[in-house]
């Protein structure tokens, strides 16, 4: 023990779990997050607590370890907000918040609101710290917590409406445990049981198929899942959050299945025998509100948790481990499979069709621009170990299905359902990879959330690219608007259209750089170009309204 502040405790804290960065909106903790950047550390100051939150998503998401944010009290209800998209996403955010200090609670004090609850929906672990002693030993567990087994965010309510009433001095031992600053901390090893009945699936079955989650990406399982694919020769798809793992490009990868998918993807997972899910919960999205793969289909998962195994599909064999473990195990039983000529046939016929189907809208030199073209040069343009960051709804299904990500170096990180969470997510992710480019690939409506984080961004000198698929709408709703609205005024425009804004214009203005693109050849040079500059960079690139993404097949 030591005597310390517990200011200086927080911070030497955090800073010994390598993260190196805590994004906050005032007042919180001035005097941790002054001694967090006199260790070497960086307070970033974001716009809203929703962004930091989003902030540091990005950031854990691009490291493969914690992220940290913080709020004051009145701001801590937003602050779980944002933790919304890091819960869904499996992400390791660590969030600290101050409250009402005893005496005050319970009495209508200015600006207090129980922070319980909101926190619960959205953390792994969630604990008000009453007293110093016990801050060590909370503060330790938040990260245990949020980086072991199934990924999740935790949070620390302190007392102080700032969180400052445990911060004087007092008796503390930094103990340093740079096991929860990655993840995975562990690797549960399989059953060599459960493992064996995998490879009886994988050998009896005439049309196996896998699907890879974000349990792949988390577990670093990329090298064993590509192994087992050529291995085996069986083809596979993905969840939006484990695309890159095996290369767009390469010959037995489908592409993305699900509600965002290609639908070759969904329609060979249709007529597979046998699937095997490795890293994924099988919730609605991947499986399209399980409708693929078919009734009566054998499927067998591989995961860290075990009330996962089984939750959605009767599964023919289950195996509780972690994925890169589990993966070399089953390389180590199964035998090559030279050849299977009936089903990898129907396979190269389905996406043959598919890209047939596809390929004039990749290729389109249409004006407005469609946003396949625009997904192919963001796909074109990066460089070998970028970043994109992918916000969601039409954005999501346009580079799910169309940008691809080939490099083994490349990292694609997307919003796991809250729009408006790329902007600043792309803010978090550049401070995690330092020089390589981060390219964040958003629509208008996603932007406007939080486009007063560019402020951040040029405050920071934070050079990062964001190419918006500027419709001038939220285009993926207007379907069921214009039926909705067809008897009133207007038609119900007012609902779905935006104003044309020159959103590079408005980033010169902000102190960035701004390029407005409105044909297609151009745009490649404008991302090349934007890559390079010492600035944050908008790419107004001017799309199509009435392009819409190609609904799901099943």
């Amino acid at each position: 023990m030591a005597k310390m502040t517990g200011s200086q405790f927080v911070a030497e804290t955090i800073k010994s779990y390598g993260v190196d960065h805590i994004f906050f909106v005032p007042a919180v903790l001035y005097q941790l997050l002054s001694d967090f950047e006199k260790i070497g550390g960086k307070a970033v100051m974001a716009h809203s607590e929703k962004s930091a939150a989003y902030m540091a998503d990005g950031y854990a998401r691009a490291r493969n370890g914690p992220g940290v944010a913080f709020g004051q009290s009145v701001g801590a209800v937003n602050l779980a907000a944002g933790l919304q998209d890091a819960f869904l996403a499996l992400s390791p955010v660590i969030t600290l918040t101050g409250r009402r200090q005893p005496g005050w609670r319970q009495r209508h004090s200015y600006q207090e609101i129980d922070h319980r609850a909101p926190f619960d929906a959205v953390t792994k672990f969630n604990a008000e710290v009453e007293t110093q002693a016990e801050l060590p030993m909370l503060l330790r567990q938040a990260f245990r917590a949020a980086v072991t087994g199934a990924t999740a965010p935790t949070h620390l309510d302190l007392p102080g409406i700032s969180g400052t009433e445990l911060m004087g001095e007092g008796d503390f031992e930094v103990v340093p445990e740079p096991r929860f600053g990655k993840q995975p901390p562990f690797r549960a090893l399989p059953d060599p049981a459960d493992i064996e009945a995998v490879a009886v699936l994988l050998r009896n079955s005439k049309r196996p198929a896998i699907v890879a989650g974000g349990g792949v990406t988390t577990s670093g399982a990329a090298a064993e899942l590509r192994e087992l694919i050529e291995k085996l020769n069986i083809p596979m798809a993905y969840a939006l959050n484990a695309k890159g793992q095996v290369p767009d490009d390469h010959p037995l990868n489908v592409g993305m299945v699900g509600s965002y998918s290609r639908s070759s993807a969904n329609k060979f997972i249709r007529e597979a025998d046998f699937v095997l899910y490795i890293g994924s919960r099988t919730g609605s999205q991947v499986t399209h509100d399980w409708k693929i793969p078919g009734p009566g289909v054998k499927v067998a998962q591989i995961d860290v948790e075990g009330e996962e195994l089984g939750r959605n599909y009767p599964n023919a064999a289950s195996v509780l481990g972690d994925a890169r473990e589990s993966l070399r195990a089953l390389l180590n039983i199964v035998d090559p499979v030279p050849n299977r000529a009936a089903w990898l046939g129907r396979y190269r016929e389905i996406v043959a069709d598919w890209t047939a189907e596809q390929q004039g809208y990749w290729e389109s030199d249409a004006i407005p621009m469609r946003p396949e073209r625009v997904c192919k040069e963001i796909s074109d343009a990066l460089p070998d170990d970028g970043v994109v960051v992918v916000d969601t709804g039409h954005n999501a299904m346009w580079a799910g299905m169309f940008l691809d990500v080939n490099k083994p170096q490349q990292q694609f990180l997307r919003c796991a359902g809250s729009l408006g969470w790329a902007f600043p997510a792309a803010i978090g992710a550049k401070y995690a990879v330092g020089e390589r480019a981060v390219v964040c690939f958003t629509g208008d409506g996603g932007l406007w959330y939080h486009f007063t984080e560019l402020e951040t961004a040029v405050n920071q000198g934070l050079p990062f690219v964001t190419v918006v698929n500027d419709n001038r709408s939220f285009n993926q709703t207007q379907g069921g608007v214009r039926r909705a609205f067809e008897d009133n005024p207007g038609g119900g425009d007012n609902i779905w259209k935006f104003t044309d804004v020159d959103f590079a214009a408005v980033a010169q203005e902000m102190g960035g750089v701004g390029m407005k693109v409105t044909r297609p050849d151009e745009l490649g040079a404008a991302i090349d170009e934007a890559i390079k500059a010492d600035r944050p960079v908008i790419i107004d690139a001017k799309t199509d309204p009435a392009a819409m993404a190609p609904l799901a097949w099943g």
